[in-house]
């Protein structure tokens, strides 16, 4: 299975957006990222949506950040470009009276739960202001 790979990319993209003076095209992000423009303003569309970026036409324009980039959260980002669900593993649905089904399903449901839980909370406690910092500190020290 494929894994998806928009929140990566898109925390990519607010990293350099966020360093870089002045807003970012589609085609420069796409040119960075390997990808199409058109791939690019549709995703960067849903972080539009949620005013953690804008958009200007016209000559000069593009996209720039437009948000406290202290209160966005990894979880939140990952929301706004439309994520997939956290794990793709899934439990069966059995036929009603399967003992057996019922019992797998039972304990991958549990255990499910619990990791979407911690990775949820997670995502949450990172925001990207920490990440632009991370980067920072790691150019700084010169690795």
């Amino acid at each position: 299975m494929r894994n998806d790979g928009r929140l990566s990319r898109m925390l990519h993209v607010l990293i350099h957006m966020a360093r870089h003076d002045g807003p970012m095209t589609s085609e420069t992000i796409a040119r960075m990222l390997g990808t199409n423009p058109v791939l690019i303003r549709r995703t960067m569309s849903g972080l539009r949506d949620a005013g953690y970026v804008r958009s200007e036409k016209g000559h000069g324009g593009g996209w720039a950040i437009a948000a406290d980039l202290n209160a966005v959260t990894l979880l939140d980002v990952h929301r706004a470009v439309g994520g997939p669900r956290l794990f793709a593993i899934g439990i069966e649905h059995p036929e009603p009276g399967c003992q057996v089904a019922g019992v797998v399903n039972e304990a991958l449901g549990d255990a499910l739960q619990e990791a979407e839980r911690l990775l949820v909370t997670r995502l949450e406690s990172i925001n990207l202001a920490a990440l632009i910092q991370t980067f920072n500190d790691r150019c700084v020290g010169g690795n």
